[in-house]
C-alpha cells in the first residue's frame, strides 16, 4: 500500500523535484497550491507526473491561514514543509519572508498534530539557520559549522532571510517537542543550484545565476564565499529524511563552497560568457559603499566579503546516503535550462 505525503511548496524550485521522486517511488502527493483555479501555477507538475507511478493530488491551502491544511494533512503518513519565501528583493521583509516562513510553519506543523496520522514531519531549513554571515565562523573560534551550531547575528534590519529562517526552524522544533505523534527532521541546504522543473522564476537562486551571466559583475567583484548544492541532492534528501527510521535532527546538505571569483570562472567554463564573468577581485571597502547598487547592504559586504567559509556535510552522507554530483555538471545543466 502504497504511502501519502503532504507536500507544501511542491510547485517551487526544491518542491517540484521532490514531487517528481516521490512519484517516481509511487507515493500519493497531495500537493498544496494557494489557488486550484490557477492551473498554470502546477501544470508542469501536472506533465511530469504523466506517465509515473505515483498519483498527484492538489489540495487548496494558505500558510498565512490557519486551519487550512487541516484536510490534506489528515490521513497523511508524511509532511514535506518545503514553502518558504527565498527572496533577493523585497520591500517588507515582515510581509514578505518573516511571516509567511514563521506563521506557514506553524499552521503546517499543528496540521500535523492534529492528523492523527502524521508519522514524520520533514522542514525543509537552509543553513541560513546555522550561520547569519561569513564572519560568524571565525568570529566563534570555528573551522567548519556542523549542524550544532545556530545563527545569533541575523535579525529584522539584518540577514532577514537568514532570519526568517532561523525563527521558522526554532519554532519547528519546539513544535515538535511538545507532541508525541510525529517525529521532525530539518534539511539545510546551501544555495541550491542546478536544473529547475519548469521555469522556478521566483526563485533566489535564479535570480543569482542570472545576475552573473548578464555581466551584472563583470571585471570586479567582492571575494565572497557561498556553499552550494544541488536541487536533486536537496529534494533526495528529503525522501530520505523521511523513510529511514534512524534518521534524525538537522543535515546540512552543502556540496561545495565557492567564491564569487571561481564562480564565475567555473560558469565561463560551463555554458556561460566568459567575456562578462568577473575575474578581479574587489576591495570590501570601496565596494561597501556602493552595495546598494548591487541589492545588498553594505553590512552584508562587510561581514561576509574576504572571510572563510566551510560546511561539515558528513551526516548528509553517512546517514542519508547522499552522493555529490561534480559541481560542473550542476551549473552545465542549470545554465542550459536558463538560456533556453
Amino acid at each position: 500500500m502504497s504511502k501519502t505525503v503532504l507536500l507544501t511548496g511542491a510547485t517551487g524550485y526544491i518542491g517540484s523535484w521532490i514531487c517528481r521522486y516521490l512519484l517516481e517511488s509511487g507515493y500519493t502527493v497531495r500537493a498544496s497550491v494557494r489557488n486550484k483555479s490557477n492551473s498554470a501555477r502546477y501544470a508542469h507538475l501536472e506533465t511530469m507526473a504523466q506517465g509515473l507511478p505515483g498519483t498527484l493530488e492538489f489540495w487548496e491551502a494558505d500558510l498565512l491561514k490557519p486551519g487550512s491544511y487541516d484536510a490534506a494533512a489528515q490521513g497523511s503518513d508524511y509532511v514535506f514543509h518545503v514553502a518558504s519565501p527565498f527572496l533577493l528583493k523585497y520591500k517588507d521583509a515582515q510581509k514578505e519572508l518573516i511571516d509567511p516562513a514563521l506563521q506557514g510553519t506553524r499552521n503546517v506543523l499543528e496540521a500535523a498534530t492534529r492528523s492523527g496520522t502524521v508519522q514524520r514531519v520533514v522542514l525543509t531549513s537552509s543553513v541560513a539557520s546555522i550561520y547569519g554571515d561569513n564572519r560568524d565562523m571565525q568570529a566563534q573560534g570555528l573551522g567548519t559549522f556542523n549542524e550544532t551550531h545556530w545563527n545569533t547575528t541575523s535579525s529584522l534590519t539584518h540577514q532577514q532571510y537568514s532570519y526568517s529562517k532561523t525563527l521558522a526552524e526554532r519554532a519547528a522544533w519546539e513544535i515538535a517537542t511538545n507532541q508525541q505523534q510525529w517525529s521532525l527532521v530539518t534539511i539545510n541546504p546551501s544555495f541550491v543550484f542546478g536544473p529547475p522543473i519548469g521555469d522556478a522564476s521566483d526563485s533566489g537562486s535564479m535570480d543569482f545565476l542570472k545576475q552573473f551571466l548578464s555581466g551584472k559583475y563583470f571585471g570586479a567583484a567582492p571575494l565572497i564565499r557561498f556553499g552550494f548544492v544541488d536541487v536533486r541532492e536537496v529534494a533526495m534528501a528529503h525522501l530520505r529524511a523521511a523513510e529511514l527510521p534512524h534518521a534524525s535532527g538537522r543535515y546540512i546538505l552543502s556540496n561545495i563552497v565557492l567564491s564569487t571569483l571561481e564562480i564565475g570562472k567555473l560558469l565561463g567554463q560551463n555554458g556561460g560568457n566568459r567575456m562578462v564573468m568577473p575575474f578581479l577581485k574587489a576591495p570590501k571597502k570601496l565596494i561597501a559603499p556602493v552595495a546598494p547598487l548591487f541589492g545588498v547592504s553594505k553590512a552584508f559586504v562587510l561581514h561576509n566579503a574576504d572571510y572563510p567559509l566551510a560546511f561539515d556535510n558528513s551526516r548528509s552522507i553517512r546517514e542519508l546516503g547522499i552522493q555529490y554530483r561534480d559541481f560542473k555538471e550542476t551549473l552545465r545543466e542549470m545554465v542550459a535550462r536558463v538560456k533556453a
